[in-house]
């Protein structure tokens, strides 16, 4: 690896680092594919625009790791189907005491996470792995072979302009920013329709006694919370959404809370990718964050005197681009929970989708669905895969593809067929999937038949 500036990339740019493997982002996804790529001996780099790794779960404090159990009519107990770099890092942030014990969520559990225990724990296990970190640090452009065959990447700081060069490129961005820029095929949303943001925040100061004697053992607002909303609202204030979802951290007397739903004027639909519009969720995301603590305040028992500890460094990122892949994992797909051959990770999370005046929950009961190695890699352009939000999906798939225990198993999938791929010198889409698949396993992976047909599905509408 090089780490001078004594050489040169496109029109003269210093060259920072040439490595085997350079990661473009690090939250879930990244964080798993450069530690698991290092791991396997590869020189890794991972780029970071924060100063931090964590991506949506820390910097857009979603605050969970859903996506690990079953769902179930009477959700009795969490019955977990996903391993792997999950279990494995969700073991560490436990060690730590960085995340709570599995809480109610609906037909299923999820469990919070101390976002700076996140942090630390991401940054233990890169550089426990070898893999180098670049944080402060934005993909600009990136360098190209002919027609999309990657081989760096063009980023800048506050030091200026460099290159990066890499024999592999893991797009962990979340937005599919290295195929965007490669001219690569992207979908955005359901023809051009994206799910709405959210700003989550804390509670503190409460009375958290209190607060689930009211409130019960779901974190799903009950019923009557539902319609205090609505005469909130009714009333003039700011609550677009009447069903909202408040969970126990592992700090005493605080919550966190995810109420907001983040929309341009009129109710529009906001493209996070235009910066006008993500400063558009930003601010009016922090206006809602202090109606719903408002309400919350002067409604809910135990939050009386409660205050806001803090929100998100950015908003909440549901969706933007989505990569055109080999495959694509289908709306039927999640729904009647089809099982692959081709399997990199199991999902049993249910369809959440936020979009429109009325979100909905479409719950996969007492089954999981596969998702297929062939959505991470790009139709088009060669040396590089993703991992994470933007798999090949459509809308309502990734509704529920999207979370945070399966982009985990994403970035170890990404980072297995990396190594795969350098030390035979085949292409991603030529890969046998069975060498991921055994490797994964290895690894703690559980991607063998483990549940019957599903039992039911079940679509449940929130407001």
């Amino acid at each position: 690896m090089s780490t001078g500036l004594a050489e040169s990339g496109p029109s003269g740019l210093p060259v920072v680092a040439d490595v085997d493997v350079a990661v473009v982002g690090a939250g879930a996804a990244g964080v798993a594919a450069a530690t698991v790529a290092a791991e396997a001996g590869a020189s890794v780099l991972i780029v970071e625009k924060y100063g931090f790794a964590g991506g949506a779960a820390v910097a857009g404090m979603s605050g969970t790791i859903c996506g690990m159990y079953l769902a179930s009519e009477d959700a009795a107990g969490p019955e977990q189907v996903v391993y792997g770099f999950t279990d494995r890092f969700a073991g560490e942030l436990t060690a730590r005491n960085g995340l709570t014990p599995p809480q109610r969520y609906g037909k299923t559990f999820t469990s919070t996470h101390d976002p700076l225990v996140w942090r630390e724990t991401a940054d233990a296990l890169l550089s426990a792995a070898g893999a180098r970190i670049l944080f402060h640090t934005q993909v600009i452009d990136v360098l190209t072979h002919g027609p999309q065959r990657y081989h760096g990447l063009v980023v800048a700081s506050n030091a200026g302009v460099s290159v990066i060069r890499a024999a592999r490129i893991i797009d962990a961005s979340g937005d599919g920013a290295v195929v965007a820029r490669g001219g690569g095929a992207y979908r955005f949303g359901d023809d051009g329709r994206i799910q709405n943001p959210t700003m989550f925040f804390r509670l503190g100061n409460v009375d958290v006694e209190k607060f689930w004697d009211a409130w019960g053992p779901d974190t799903i607002s009950p019923t009557w919370v539902s319609e205090a909303i609505d005469a909130a609202a009714a009333a003039g204030m700011d609550l677009p959404r009447n069903k909202i979802w408040i969970f126990a951290t592992g700090r005493p007397n605080e919550l966190l809370v995810n109420a907001t739903r983040l929309t341009g004027p009129g109710r529009r639909m906001l493209n996070v990718i235009d910066p006008a519009d993500f400063t558009v969720a930003e601010i009016s995301g922090r206006r809602q964050v202090r109606q719903y603590a408002r309400f919350l305040a002067d409604t809910v028992p135990g939050c009386a005197d409660a205050f806001v500890v803090d929100t998100g460094v950015e908003a909440g990122i549901r969706q933007t681009r989505t990569v055109v892949g080999m495959q694509t994992l289908r709306d039927d797909d999640v729904v009647t929970g089809a099982k692959r051959a081709d399997t990199i990770c199991r999902s049993p999370w249910p369809v959440e989708l936020h979009a429109g005046q009325r979100p909905t929950l479409h719950w996969l009961l007492d089954d999981y669905y596969d998702v297929p190695y062939g959505t991470l890699v790009p139709e088009r352009g060669e040396n590089v895969i993703v991992a994470g939000r933007c798999l090949s999906a459509e809308h309502q798939a990734l509704a529920s593809a999207r979370v945070t225990a399966q982009c985990f198993e994403y970035g170890h999938a990404a980072a297995v067929a990396t190594v795969v791929s350098l030390d035979s010198g085949v292409a991603y889409r030529d890969l046998d999937v069975r060498t991921i698949q055994d490797r994964m396993v290895a690894n703690g992976s559980a991607l063998q038949p483990a549940t019957p047909v599903a039992a039911a599905s079940e679509r449940q509408e929130l407001q």
